[in-house]
């Protein structure tokens, strides 16, 4: 059980805040939903308490998780699928939607290293943008830095 006002991560819509945890009534069966409100957006979705495994809500990252995250980020010795880019995008897509941390720096690492080859397709640049804005705020917080640091440090890492 998550409590209001945690920050928590729901896949590919990055970090909200349960604002309430409300009883309505849905089908003529009564449930029980998070009421969680995205932080980049005034989205609001509701999530049933039971289906939270199943949509792949989640707490923020640790400190050990952020270490990973860094570690991806920094191994730039990825081979990068030779395949279109459409076929590209959709596993990029995929990635995203799991909501995890690990995947996400993935696809935001192999798109950088792709960016440095040749130039990125208009899909293939949204999708770094994504991945990018959903690893800097969720780092942001976990890491209890502003998002303009984490920014500075994803851009050291990616110069190199």
């Amino acid at each position: 059980m998550f409590k209001v006002g945690e920050k928590v991560v729901y896949p590919a819509h990055g970090v909200g805040v349960i604002d309430s945890i409300e009883d309505k009534v849905v089908s003529g069966t009564e449930r029980q939903f998070y009421m969680l409100r995205i932080l980049d957006s005034d989205m609001t979705i509701m999530i049933p308490t039971e289906n939270v495994d199943s949509v792949g809500l989640r707490r923020v990252i640790g400190k050990d998780m952020v270490n990973k995250v860094y570690k991806i980020l920094r191994d730039k010795k990825v081979e990068i699928d030779q395949q279109t880019w459409n076929r590209r995008y959709r596993e990029y897509t995929e990635k995203i939607k799991t909501g995890s941390v690990l995947e996400i720096a993935k696809v935001l690492r192999d798109l950088f290293v792709l960016k440095g080859d040749k130039e990125l397709s208009f899909g293939e640049r949204k999708m770094l943008d994504t991945a990018r804005n959903l690893l800097v705020k969720e780092l942001s917080i976990a890491r209890s830095h502003p998002e303009e640091k984490i920014m500075e440090e994803l851009t050291d890492i990616f110069a190199n």
